[in-house]
């Protein structure tokens, strides 16, 4: 994969652990922004999205807000990288 996926998350966050998951699970190359870490990264969501949910998946100029919800489109979109 040319650049990797960036995926914001926090540690409670069921959807953002099976998120990781399914990207280790398929051997997809990730960048993790723990929200909790640095209060940088949940005003990088707001700019994204307009919102503050998590996960929050940046893949090239697509940005999804949840996983489970885009689980089908994401796959599609990592085997066309």
């Amino acid at each position: 994969m040319k650049e990797p996926v960036t995926i914001y998350t926090i540690p409670t966050c069921s959807d953002c652990h099976y998120a990781k998951r399914y990207f280790d699970e398929q051997d997809v190359r990730y960048v993790e922004f723990n929200c909790e870490e640095d209060p940088k990264y949940p005003r990088e969501v707001w700019d994204l999205t307009g919102k503050q949910i998590v996960p929050t998946i940046v893949i090239g100029d697509n940005v999804f807000v949840g996983f489970a919800e885009h689980l089908s489109e994401i796959s599609g979109l990592l085997k066309s990288i």
